[in-house]
């Protein structure tokens, strides 16, 4: 497939999980892509499977809530192919516990990850795309920002926010040609999820309509999707791969 042949492409938190389901299907569509993560092993694997498919990928390190790191993906990618066109905040971390028990530090790094990690990809990306007329920007929130989750709070705030960041990005740049949009999943079959505790997991899954999690590639088809052109007039929206978790 070529229908992302047109794209350079920046994704965040690509070395595993959510972010490198999607990463490959990008590739495969024919974008080039950088995969960045905090763990540069992780992101050079990312960067080996698109290329032993036939993709074209360039492995950077970094943390998402340091802008210069931030900065290092997007240079990687203006530096070997060119302006970036779609840029994947999708870096984020979990972790379970009560709001009573949650250290600052703990709600700190929630934010500094999720939030600002997402501020600072979208905030690089969009002055080039403002320049070119054109661009797409697709911000991974959770369905968690849309209902709240158990022993997730401050998970759910950080989510929340990018649904709010999303919504005022594209009023803001829409018209200039940019189009800003986010994806909600449901629970998905990664490590982060298995991370959580058995009896979350069993009773999550229990409320889910479809009785079953999701797994990372049905996330990336939703993001390959809103990067192609099939999706032109998607503007400020949040999709829902979430089992029927979310029902809008």
């Amino acid at each position: 497939m070529s229908r992302l042949s047109h794209h350079n492409a920046v994704v965040t938190g690509a070395g595993a999980g959510i972010g490198r389901a999607i990463a490959l299907r990008l590739a495969a569509e024919g974008a080039k892509v950088v995969v960045q993560d905090i763990n540069e092993a992780a992101a050079r694997e990312t960067s080996d499977m698109i290329g032993a498919a036939g993709g074209t990928a360039l492995a950077v390190s970094g943390d998402v809530s340091i802008a210069s790191d931030i900065d290092r993906a997007f240079s990687a990618c203006e530096e070997s192919w060119g302006t970036c066109s779609l840029a994947v905040n999708n870096a984020g971390i979990v972790q379970q516990v009560r709001l009573a028990d949650m250290a600052v530090e703990d709600f700190d790094r929630m934010i500094a990850i999720h939030l600002r990690g997402c501020f600072l990809g979208c905030r690089r990306a969009i002055g080039p795309m403002l320049k070119n007329g054109n661009g797409v920007i697709v911000n991974i929130a959770s369905q968690l920002g849309q209902i709240g989750g158990v022993e997730l709070t401050h998970y759910s705030a950080a989510k929340a926010g990018i649904i709010g960041m999303t919504k005022a990005m594209a009023r803001e740049v829409s018209a200039s040609g940019v189009r800003v949009n986010a994806v909600a999943p449901g629970p998905i079959n990664t490590e982060l999820v298995k991370s959580l505790s058995e009896d979350w997991r069993n009773r999550k899954a229990a409320e889910l309509p479809l009785g079953r999690f999701g797994e990372p590639e049905d996330v990336a088809a939703t993001v390959a999707f809103l990067a192609s052109e099939d999706a032109a007039v998607y503007v400020g929206q949040t999709l829902g791969p979430n089992s029927g978790d979310v029902m809008l």
